[in-house]
């Protein structure tokens, strides 16, 4: 059975914490991480970009070390403190759209990853999943959690409820119009019977975060050769997440912008399409999905919605029935000669939380030559992939929420 176990986490004072927590690095745009980082000396940012400080871009392990000092460095200056017990942090999130995400961040085991406890529904890559190993060995700390879900379980969710009575250690709202609470959970009797339910769950989906899971099972393994009296215990063996039931989590769809046709006309092309779909134009009327195998399309000013011919695509796995799959069967790699998700210079992805109109004005302006639409994926369908050890295409599922780092510290 899976663990979920308490630890005793850095974190920023209360009258620091809306300062310090930052979304992820990449998700800002150059000009957003120079203000933060001009205008606030405590955001997280500092820590993550040390070169900032230097006005240079460092890099490899230059820039780890760096990042361990100002760690360090906001750590003597009591930004960050460490709770003296080990605990549970029930954490809640109501996002801008009124949406609530509420769980428990808590450690893993890396073990519980191996074994295909922890499941994972996307790939990671090798290179990446080297260098963010090197990253965790040199820093020594998780500061932003994995993502993972798990079904719906009442007594969990009764007494976290049961802690969110009581006063909030954090309670702030981001510039992003998403505000955060935050409880720690010390008591030990509590904490016993989530583990107890935990262990009933069964198993557990990673949701976002897979590079940094598997980074940590890496890390894990190599510290584990190193160590002739290896225990399991050791902090090395386990990894930060947010354990959130399945409910609470919001999936979104990534739509696909192309940048051609692949040499082929739009007669040419409606034609080619036609084998698989049956074509409906829609002309300036939008149109958005509203069942699976159902995808829309924007094309020279017109929308168009495309519903898979059912008898002519063979259903075999769970990872068939998937759209993004479909597309990619059907459209991308045949028509439009697009075989690589992750590196094909054509091929670009917006998520599901632009409307149809942001779609059509990126098309309109001439950056792209059409665009797809797709329907959410659901969260059966995630786990039915992860259930066969399948893995989806790149960008499936946009899947909130997203996590801050800084909030909660976890070294080891």
């Amino acid at each position: 059975m899976p663990r979920i176990i308490p630890f005793k986490a850095v974190r920023p004072t209360r009258s620091k914490v809306g300062l310090v927590a930052s979304r992820p690095y990449e998700s800002y745009t150059a000009e957003e991480r120079e203000s933060r980082m001009h205008y606030n000396p405590f955001s997280f940012l500092h820590i993550i970009n040390p070169g900032y400080k230097f006005d240079q871009v460092i890099t490899g392990e230059e820039r780890y070390r760096l990042v361990k000092n100002r760690y360090l460095e906001f750590k003597e200056e009591d930004v960050f403190l460490q709770d003296e017990k080990p605990s549970f942090y029930v954490y809640k999130i109501i996002n801008r759209d009124n949406f609530e995400f509420s769980g428990i961040i808590a450690l893993a085991h890396a073990e519980d990853y191996e074994n295909n406890l922890i499941k994972k529904h996307e790939d990671t890559l090798k290179q990446r999943e080297e260098t963010f190993k090197t990253y965790l060995q040199n820093v020594g700390f998780n500061a932003e959690p994995v993502l993972v879900t798990h079904k719906d379980n009442q007594i969990v969710s009764d007494l976290i409820k049961q802690v969110q009575t009581q006063f909030a250690d954090y309670e702030f709202t981001m510039t992003y119009r998403d505000t955060h609470y935050l409880w720690k959970l010390e008591d030990e009797d509590i904490i016993v019977k989530i583990q107890q339910e935990f262990k009933n769950i069964g198993v557990f989906y990673i949701a976002d975060g897979h590079h940094r899971c598997a980074s940590s099972h890496l890390l894990y393994l190599e510290e584990k050769s190193k160590n002739p009296i290896h225990t399991g215990t050791e902090p090395y063996n386990y990894f930060m997440c947010f354990f959130l039931p399945e409910s609470h989590l919001r999936i979104y769809e990534f739509n696909r912008l192309i940048k051609d046709l692949n040499g082929l006309t739009t007669k040419e092309f409606l034609i080619r399409l036609d084998e698989y779909y049956k074509i409906e134009n829609f002309g300036k009327k939008p149109f958005q999905p509203s069942n699976m195998h159902e995808f829309s399309m924007y094309l020279e000013g017109e929308y168009y919605a495309l519903k898979l011919r059912l008898s002519k695509y063979e259903f075999i796995s769970s990872l068939d029935h998937l759209d993004a799959h479909i597309l990619f069967k059907t459209v991308l790699q045949p028509i439009l000669g697009i075989n690589d998700l992750r590196q094909d210079k054509r091929i670009e992805y917006a998520n599901g939380r632009y409307d149809v109109y942001k779609l059509k004005s990126m098309v309109d302006n001439g950056e792209f030559k059409l665009s797809f639409g797709l329907f959410p994926t659901n969260i059966n369908q995630v786990k039915a992939i992860a259930d066969e050890g399948l893995t989806m295409p790149p960008k499936s599922t946009y899947i909130l929420p997203k996590l801050r780092s800084g909030l909660t510290i976890y070294e080891f």
